[in-house]
């Protein structure tokens, strides 16, 4: 390699703990470690490994493998990437580095870290016996003429994985070394960090502690962030290889109270297969022959080379991997959840239900969907679903109009998928209750019209809706009144609504009559509210309005959110109001990688994410593309224009999943300008989850 690869990687264990780096093996964030602990999962997350150091001896010379940033970016010590023939990224993440004499291989692999121990408490009767592992292996495979002498050297931290460690002198590690291993653990004043042990097969260790000050990260820098953090070391492992031969390390999170399996090349090899079993299990349950069962994903024509099926194949397993990884279980409740994005973001209610129809649904994982949408329904408060799950002793916090209206479309998929009408019996007292409190009027003045029939919210210096950039406590795109998409979810939750009432009673339901009055009300204001819905059109600009402000003014920008509101399972819009918005969105808003957020003619148009907070936070929804969008818009073009092909090509996003940022994986959003460049969290839930919908 002659030039710095800083495309990323990223491994995660189903806890919300997660390794990631890049490919010439150089640290370029504050988040890239081989160990991020999820020690309170999916939330407390710690860096605590942050790499190994290596290199290489034979007798004549010695290589320094490592790559790292010093000085602000003017100067790269050693320079190992050099040395760096190839990187893989499948099975595990592989390099390889290599000369004229020898060749070094170094893999990653990240245990699933969730453990079922079966044991139930007798005394509650609580079959909540989970245990957890966060632990990541590190196997090195040495080829050569002659004896090598591998030198690794642990960089490590105990920090929050959003700040930067600095040395001084209220910062100890502690360290006690045994045979093959070291117990360690930072100390601060009134302080004790997380106990953590490193181990490994074969070697030498010598115990030798000191500070590697200023590691530079140049993709903080870029971001207007602090971008310089001091990594400890406690000393050095020095491995004697002969050719063929390999050294397998263990950094796992805690003491052990029991003999641990012996490190061996064989034990690393398990722990990949055991990867790849569960990978082929998640591939089995949807095979790619078949073709997505989904109400509003019908088997399109927009499969990219369909006549590869060999491709299509790769593809599928791709997306389906990269869908698992932000699979993750949350200690507070007992359940699964939804990381919204990698590296930086925790599970939120919002991305998790517009993410199920495609990490769960479309892959047959049907009792994740069910268990998902029952812990969301378990704290619905005043009618509303938290937008953020609580870490321990928290409350849920409730800052969104659309999530429990999103709660309402995905159960209804989920239904229609399963015909689970069990699951709509015990949920029905959960639609009650969030339609009557949108109804009589809930948190942040949301409420329904009575003029009209329609919500409509107000209240200062929030966001509500998924728009929800606030820059010194003040929304950039507030949208309070009335927004389209939310209005479209409305409606759509009525016509659920006035179903589900129908199905009850076909089900046997004891309270026969009343559930009849009930669904013929419901019919009826789903009916309001699709008159009503005509208000939203702007006959000048052939597009919807993007919010009625509690005022009546009408806010004509072009926005996506009108997408959104085609897009749903129940359309309230007639046909020529449908293809004449989604024309304009093929003129103004669609790009290769998903939907700009505001139309480049507008004055508020912002085409690049870039610079330090303000800016990018200015930007995130003024211009910004975001992937996840081409998902409702394939759902809206197949519903108004049924035998006419989606005018988009697949391919770019594509070869972003296989090429760009984060390999494998889907950005979150995109430059508003051309080239498009990727930006924002480097892994996003909801952009793998809607390829995933539609890619058969």
């Amino acid at each position: 390699m002659k030039d710095l690869d800083s495309r990323e990687w990223l491994l995660t264990n189903g806890l919300g703990s997660f390794a990631s780096g890049t490919v010439c093996d150089a640290r370029t964030r504050t988040y890239h470690g081989w160990l991020v602990a999820a020690l309170d999962p999916p939330g407390h997350r710690t860096l605590l490994l942050s790499h190994l150091d290596a290199s290489l001896e034979l007798a004549e010379a010695t290589w320094a493998l490592s790559t790292n940033f010093w000085d602000g970016g003017k100067q790269i010590e050693p320079n190992g990437y050099q040395l760096l023939q190839s990187f893989q990224l499948e099975p595990v993440p592989s390099w390889i580095w290599s000369s004229e004499q020898w060749q070094l291989t170094r893999q990653l692999v990240m245990p699933y870290g969730l453990i079922e121990e079966g044991i139930r408490d007798s005394k509650t009767n609580s079959s909540n016996s989970h245990q957890f592992c966060n632990r990541i292996l590190v196997q090195y495979r040495y080829e050569g003429s002659e004896v090598a002498t591998l030198r690794l050297r642990p960089l490590i931290a105990d920090r929050d994985f959003h700040h930067q460690q600095s040395a001084t002198e209220k910062l100890q590690f502690s360290q006690l070394v045994l045979s093959q291993g070291i117990y360690l653990q930072g100390i601060r004043p009134n302080f004790v960090g997380t106990p953590w042990q490193l181990r490994w097969s074969s070697g030498y260790y010598q115990p030798e502690g000191f500070w590697y000050w200023n590691y530079y990260y140049p993709e903080e820098n870029l971001r207007g962030l602090s971008d310089c953090e001091d990594l400890y070391s406690p000393g050095y492992l020095s491995v004697m290889l002969h050719p063929g031969e390999t050294v397998t390390l263990e950094a796992r999170v805690g003491w052990s109270e029991s003999t641990l399996p012996e490190l061996n090349s064989q034990l690393f090899e398990q722990a990949v297969s055991e990867v790849q079993a569960r990978q082929s299990r998640l591939f089995s349950l949807v095979p790619v022959t078949s073709t997505s069962h989904l109400p509003v994903s019908p088997p399109a024509d927009i499969s990219p080379n369909s006549n590869n099926s060999t491709e299509n194949e790769l593809i599928w397993r791709q997306l389906l991997r990269a869908g698992d990884q932000f699979i993750a279980y949350r200690a507070s409740i007992d359940g699964p959840t939804v990381i919204a994005g990698y590296p930086w973001f925790s599970d939120w209610g919002r991305d998790t239900l517009i993410s199920l129809p495609g990490l769960a649904l479309a892959t047959g994982q049907f009792d994740l969907a069910k268990g998902l949408l029952e812990t969301f329904s378990s704290y619905c408060r005043d009618g509303l679903i938290p937008n953020t799950f609580p870490d321990k002793d928290a409350e849920p916090t409730y800052n969104s109009i659309d999530a429990s209206l999103w709660w309402i479309e995905t159960l209804g998929l989920y239904l229609t998928t399963t015909q689970d009408w069990d699951f709509l019996t015990q949920q029905y007292p959960v639609v009650r209750e969030i339609y009557k409190a949108y109804t009589a009027g809930s948190l942040y003045n949301i409420r329904v019209d009575a003029a009209d029939g329609l919500l409509i919210w107000d209240a200062p210096q929030v966001a509500l809706t998924w728009m929800d950039a606030v820059i010194d406590g003040k929304p950039v795109t507030p949208r309070r009144g009335k927004p389209v998409e939310i209005n479209a979810l409305w409606y759509s939750a009525l016509c659920w609504i006035s179903k589900w009432t129908e199905q009850l009673v076909s089900e046997g339901a004891t309270d026969q009559v009343r559930l009849l009055h009930q669904g013929q009300h419901y019919a009826e204001q789903a009916q309001q509210v699709k008159a009503s819905l005509l208000k939203f059109w702007n006959p000048e600009q052939g597009y919807l309005f993007d919010t009625i402000e509690p005022d009546d003014r009408r806010n004509t920008q072009i926005r996506p959110n009108a997408v959104l509101a085609l897009s749903l399972y129940h359309c309230g819009f007639p046909e020529h109001q449908g293809k004449s918005v989604l024309q304009v969105v093929c003129d103004r808003l669609l790009t290769p990688y998903g939907l700009r957020s505001l139309d480049p003619a507008d004055p508020d148009y912002i085409g690049n994410y870039s610079g330090n907070r303000w800016h990018r936070d200015t930007a995130y929804h003024q211009g910004t593309v975001w992937s996840w969008l081409i998902g409702p818009f394939i759902r809206a073009w197949k519903r108004f224009h049924p035998t006419e092909p989606v005018p988009w090509d697949w391919q770019p996003l594509l070869e972003h999943l296989q090429q760009q940022a984060c390999l494998g994986s889907i950005s979150e959003i995109f430059d508003g300008d051309p080239p498009h460049a990727p930006q924002g969290a480097i892994a996003q839930g909801w952009s793998v989850a809607e390829l995933i919908r539609h890619f058969w």
